[in-house]
């Protein structure tokens, strides 16, 4: 009798294996493989998603434009709701890797190997390379995703530690990504709202002088409100800092400003408008990591943070500061403006 019962067993263990298995239920390996396999066959594809920030006082969404062609040429154009200098573009070809700012005719070369020097958020690859590569990565299926827990590389913010990557169970391609804090906190959220894979792309699409023209009607907005009136924003953040000199220079065409913080941390944070800036025919180079702040794209090296919003340019730097601080303090710099 108990030999019958074992053995009765063991075929309804068989026959729930097999029903599991004609269900198509995939394993983490099995998902892992295919989402290896999608990105070694794919020819390039163009995404938009927005993205959703509170690593800052206030909540930022932007919204993403993402292409990718192979050959290693990438086009991500960020563009926030309230952003009156238009869309700031990350653009990798054949010649590097720039930040674009087309509305103030502004280029920038960076010596970076971005995108494959950490994390990114909103780039597919960048999404199964941190599946693939995290072997305590958790996995879980739902009716419509599989999700994957990792950890996260980001060069510049050890305070992101994790992520939750979200892939459709129909075509493989991210839906979600939740970046949390060491309490599990999301701060960062990319939703995509659609994913095209194998796109066409025109010749000329990651070229830097068709995507600086790409923004003609902003320019023209910022050129008229370039003249403006410098005004003084003071961060949020200041990691214990307090203001204690400025100093404010004027220039042949416009106005600086520099800020002196002292305290635990001490740094000094630059504000500088120009009344008009030429345009550059030449990408200035900059040394250091391309950072996104939520409303802009800044540069970051050992002890410098340089960005532009709104036709000001601004310079953080400090030999104190972690780079983590530094962020922390640049993504805080719109708060009320002090004339």
């Amino acid at each position: 009798m108990t030999k019958i019962l074992s053995r009765g067993k063991l075929i309804l263990f068989v026959f729930i294996v097999l029903l599991l298995a004609a269900c198509g239920e995939k394993s983490q390996e099995d998902v892992a493989g295919t989402l290896q396999k999608k990105v070694d066959e794919m020819t390039g594809y163009k995404a938009k998603a927005e993205m959703s920030m509170n690593t800052g006082q206030e909540e930022q969404k932007f919204n993403i434009d993402i292409w990718h062609q192979e050959g290693d040429l990438y086009r991500v154009a960020l563009s926030g709701n309230t952003d009156e200098q238009g869309s700031q573009i990350i653009l990798k070809n054949e010649d590097g890797v720039f930040v674009l700012t087309p509305a103030l005719e502004k280029s920038f070369r960076f010596q970076s190997e971005w995108p494959n020097n950490g994390s990114q958020p909103y780039l597919y690859q960048s999404l199964v390379e941190d599946v693939l590569n995290d072997s305590e990565a958790t996995f879980e299926s739902t009716e419509t995703d599989y999700i994957f827990r990792t950890k996260t590389n980001y060069q510049s913010n050890n305070n992101l530690p994790f992520q939750e990557i979200y892939f459709s169970k129909k075509t493989y391609t991210p839906t979600l990504v939740k970046v949390m804090d060491k309490d599990n906190n999301a701060l960062v959220e990319v939703k995509f709202s659609s994913f095209e894979l194998d796109p066409t792309f025109a010749e000329d699409d990651f070229s830097m002088e068709k995507n600086m023209a790409s923004n003609d009607a902003s320019a023209t907005v910022a050129g008229e409100a370039s003249p403006g009136v410098l005004e003084i924003v003071m961060p949020e953040f200041t990691a214990g800092g307090e203001l204690t000199e400025q100093k404010e220079i004027e220039l042949e065409n416009g106005k600086r400003v520099i800020l002196t913080f002292d305290g635990e941390k001490n740094f000094t944070l630059v504000q500088e408008r120009k009344e008009s800036s030429p345009a550059m025919t030449h990408p200035q180079e900059v040394e250091g990591d391309i950072v996104n702040l939520g409303h802009a794209v800044a540069a970051l090296s050992d002890n410098r943070l340089e960005w532009t919003y709104n036709g000001v340019d601004y310079t953080l730097a400090s030999d104190e500061l972690t780079k983590e601080e530094m962020i922390q303090v640049a993504q805080t710099v719109q708060g009320k403006a002090v004339k």
